[in-house]
């Protein structure tokens, strides 16, 4: 799927979003989430323009791959591009500060998810709970 992708770009082939989503996701299919980041910054680079599928894929890539502060970056550019967030994309930026014990920041998160009008569920709860408990936080 990267050899594909890389002949469009080499090739200088019109490249669009789902290109670069549909070229993501196989890399998060296969466990390449290094390599996920890397085509949505070829993305950002060749300024195509990007959309809720787009960032969330990438916030996937940073889920699998503990990268909590790129995930929240992501969010951030996200909202200044007025990409719709919705409760998958902070699913996945919670789950990546819990990897990395950051239960403050997954906590952080539920203000924000108010503030654009996204209900937390059951798989938000949990991971928010996980990040908490892992970093003994009981209280």
């Amino acid at each position: 799927a990267l050899q594909l992708f890389s002949m469009l770009v080499t090739r200088k082939l019109e490249l669009s979003a789902v290109t670069f989503c549909a070229a993501m996701s196989a890399c998060n299919k296969g466990v390449k989430w290094s390599e996920a980041l890397l085509v949505f910054l070829s993305m950002m680079r060749m300024q195509v323009e990007s959309n809720t599928i787009t960032f969330n894929a990438a916030i996937a890539a940073c889920e699998k791959n503990g990268k909590w502060k790129m995930a929240l970056q992501l969010l951030f550019a996200m909202v200044q591009s007025r990409a719709q967030t919705h409760t998958d994309t902070f699913n996945a930026i919670i789950s990546a500060c819990e990897k990395d014990s950051e239960w403050e920041k997954a906590l952080q998160l539920f203000p924000v998810m108010a503030q654009r009008t996204v209900k937390p569920g059951t798989i938000t709860f949990n991971a928010a709970i996980s990040a908490c408990a892992k970093s003994g936080q009981w209280a």
